[in-house]
């Protein structure tokens, strides 16, 4: 079996290695490694959360030992998707770097520009950067990329989905044609094929595993639910996502939860808390120091519950993270095996549940072809009808009550014309004498003029007089 020790990493390396805890690297690290070191570019593609950090750090780290950085002009470039990625990457070379004297900078959003500035000014072996902070020094005339040697694109598709190629294309064409490029990713797009055809020069490709493959040491289940109605529905899954929790027990020591937007993110999370749950939200609207904050938490164990959006799906080295729970079905398949990737990771166990409305079936059904297997059903014993199977009983006594009404309304019409037949029938007696009887208005005629009231003139009065005269 493959050592460490037989990679050709730097002594200093090793050793930092040894005191992580790492003897035997994974099978990523150990394809990649050795291609690294001999210079080449790499293509690798492994499921996460099997050591694709470590893959590039080491070898660079042994690759940068020698030499020194020149103000603005970083040696290296690690290029990541999110905030949180990039501190992880920062997090790794501090570790495997201990004892070789490199400086690095991190270049991400929501920190000042001038402390990143004054730690570029004094030169920096690596430069780790989000693309959009990267662009934005170097338009500053703050950074100049002439002197790369060693450019990494981590989470390639992810940079993809999140609409980076455009500043990632323009990166490279900054970058020394000489430089040696590594990609590594989940999963290779055809337009991630295009950009390494564009850009890698005869890249030696590492397939750990096959594209997409959720790991063998993840539990998976389903939960499929139906809301009793649909003002309920977002409170009854609140409900059967507490219910799978509380399922498990003592054996979530802590989890993520994953939702498809910002705002059920913050929802979520305040439910639970008001539910009694440790929980605390994460996603890319919060300020950056709330989002250390919250993932510092997390990893001490201060925090149980993470709730999360997919900012948090991707890169992060979250150690022993027993459960993910996708609360959302996600849109795209691939962003389930992310998701899930979360927890057993290194070998160790994990479980993952993902709670599946009617809305979401279609996009399940696109997880499951991913997989190629079929997600085990699970069906909580407290979850009440509704939720638990579709029952046509909250939707029978529905139907019986507006049947009451329209019947109430039908019977409201029917007597409605037995009123209008009435009508007729009592006007007729009244009404008959006034056609017929002509003595009865000469009668009233003889006594004067009816309807002036009380007072009548004295000139109206003669008037008839004299005509009657005549």
């Amino acid at each position: 079996m493959t050592k460490f020790s037989d990679l050709n990493l730097n002594p200093k390396v090793l050793k930092a290695i040894e005191e992580a805890g790492y003897e035997t690297p994974t099978p990523i690290q150990a394809g990649a490694i050795p291609h690294a070191l001999a210079g080449k570019d790499v293509l690798g593609i492994a499921q996460t959360g099997t050591g694709k950090t470590a893959s590039f750090t080491l070898p660079m780290i042994t690759a940068l030992a020698r030499g020194r950085a020149r103000a603005r002009m970083p040696r290296s470039l690690v290029l990541c998707p999110t905030r949180e990625l990039a501190a992880q990457v920062a997090e790794n070379f501090d570790t495997y770097a201990k004892y070789v004297k490199l400086t690095k900078a991190l270049l991400i959003g929501g920190v000042s520009f001038k402390e990143q500035e004054q730690l570029i000014d004094k030169g920096v072996d690596v430069l780790i950067a989000t693309p959009g902070r990267l662009l934005d020094h170097f338009e500053r005339g703050k950074l100049i990329l002439t002197d790369v040697k060693v450019m990494v694109v981590d989470e390639a598709d992810r940079m993809l989905d999140m609409g980076f190629i455009p500043d990632i294309e323009r990166i490279f064409s900054l970058t020394p044609f000489t430089r040696q490029t590594l990609f590594f990713s989940a999963t290779m797009a055809p337009e991630i094929e295009r950009i390494t055809n564009t850009f890698l020069s005869n890249p030696e490709r590492v397939e750990v595993a096959r594209q997409a493959t959720a790991s063998e040491t993840i539990e998976q289940g389903a939960v499929f639910f139906k809301g009793s109605r649909r003002d309920r529905e977002a409170t009854e899954k609140r409900d059967v996502l507490r219910q799978i929790i509380d399922r498990e027990g003592e054996k979530c020591t802590n989890a993520i939860v994953f939702c498809n937007r910002k705002v059920d993110v913050d929802i979520v999370a305040k439910s639970l808390k008001k539910h009694g749950y440790n929980a605390e939200p994460i996603h890319g609207d919060l300020d950056q120091s709330q989002r250390t904050r919250t993932l510092d938490g997390f990893r001490d164990g201060s925090i149980r519950l993470l709730i999360a959006s997919d900012v948090a799906a991707r890169g992060l080295d979250v150690p022993s993270v027993s459960h993910v729970f996708n609360f959302d079905v996600p849109g795209h398949a691939e962003d389930y095996v992310h998701r899930i990737g979360r927890t057993g990771r290194a070998g160790r166990e994990g479980k993952a549940f993902t709670i599946v409305s009617p809305r979401d079936e279609k996009n399940f059904e696109d997880v499951e072809k991913l997989l190629q297997k079929e997600i085990p059903r699970v069906e909580l014993p407290n979850m009440s009808a509704p939720a638990a199977v579709p029952t046509p009983e909250p939707e029978d006594t529905a139907s019986e009550d507006q049947g009451e009404k329209k019947s109430t309304r039908v019977r409201s019409r029917s007597k409605k014309p037995e009123r209008e037949e009435s009508k007729p029938a009592r006007a007729e007696k009244p009404s008959a004498p006034r056609r017929n009887d002509r003595s009865d208005r000469n009668d009233r005629s003889d006594k004067g003029v009816v309807g002036m009231g009380d007072h009548m003139p004295e000139f109206i009065a003669l008037s008839f007089d004299e005509r009657r005269a005549s």
